[in-house]
């Protein structure tokens, strides 16, 4: 697949740098999303509104690079204003969370699962980028969240977003995921949840909250997956994502060793399993993952 002449040298090495990533990476990455950029760009073309794509993806999967690169290609090939918003940047804080976890029950003291974002505060961003505009005299403030500290920073530092934007790329590892059933819920499906969830409190309060992101994922108007070979790849994933964290952020107290990444995938093994099951067939795009993160095959539904 031939890649349009404006996707060359003047761009690709700053972002490889920027991202911390291999020569190759562009090579491989963009000849699969050229149809992807097509089709989206095809959508939003002629519309007044913005269109959101989705892209679900596990921990560690490559989710918001390939979500950059999507912005970067809209822009180039397209000149459209693209934005990329990570469901990470919503959890709460971590006063919240550790109130959370006092008042409902310990696990929610970890960032992660439906529960521990603010979506009242997602849905108004959400509503401010698409519905009302943002402008220079009126922006909207997109959180940020820093994951070397464990917690949002500031209002100040979040980014201002100060023009109509054409086309947002909103990445997370548990977007377009429904509720599972109340049956699907009786058995632990790790370690974690033996022994940390023996009654199964924290997990079904997990599920009901993710009924509160379905009016969200609904707003979707086209969904891509990254789906790895299976949930194995999901704690080396992790685990190299937090390396490289730690040699951008240095050692701050939000880094996880590798027995704490091992601990943290559990928290969200049970809805990753789920989504890998459930989520295909939902999907406009679904990019197949080998172990070493790259794109390997495409389905499109």
């Amino acid at each position: 697949m031939p890649i349009n002449s404006g996707f060359h040298v003047i761009w690709t090495d700053e972002f490889l740098a920027e991202h911390q990533l291999p020569s190759h990476y562009l090579t491989i990455a963009q000849p699969w999303l050229v149809p992807v950029i097509d089709q989206i760009a095809s959508q939003q073309q002629g519309q007044p509104r913005t269109l959101l794509v989705g892209l679900n993806g596990c921990q560690g999967s490559g989710k918001s690079t390939l979500a950059a690169l999507m912005v970067e290609m809209l822009k180039r090939q397209y000149g459209l204003t693209a934005l990329a918003v990570s469901l990470d940047d919503f959890y709460l804080t971590k006063a919240e969370r550790l109130r959370l976890a006092e008042q409902v029950h310990p696990l929610l003291a970890t960032r992660g699962v439906p529960g521990t974002h603010d979506v009242a505060l997602m849905a108004k961003v959400m509503s401010d980028l698409m519905d009302q505009k943002p402008l220079p005299d009126r922006p909207v403030l997109v959180p940020e969240f820093d994951k070397s500290t464990d917690d949002r920073r500031s209002e100040e530092r979040w980014p201002r977003i100060t023009e109509p934007v054409s086309v947002i790329i909103w990445e997370g590892w548990c977007l377009g995921v429904p509720p599972q059933e109340e049956s699907a819920l009786i058995a632990p499906c790790n370690r974690l949840e033996d022994i940390d969830d023996r009654d199964g409190f924290w997990r079904r309060y997990v599920n009901r909250q993710l009924h509160e992101y379905q009016p969200l994922f609904r707003r979707v108007d086209y969904w891509l997956m990254l789906k790895p070979p299976s949930f194995a790849c999901v704690s080396r994933w992790r685990g190299e994502q937090e390396t490289k964290l730690a040699q951008r952020c240095g050692k701050g107290p939000g880094i996880m060793t590798p027995t704490e990444v091992s601990h943290f995938v559990q928290l969200y093994e049970r809805l990753t399993q789920w989504a890998l099951h459930i989520l295909p067939p939902r999907m406009n795009t679904v990019f197949e993952l080998d172990a070493h993160r790259r794109i390997v095959a495409s389905s499109r539904h």
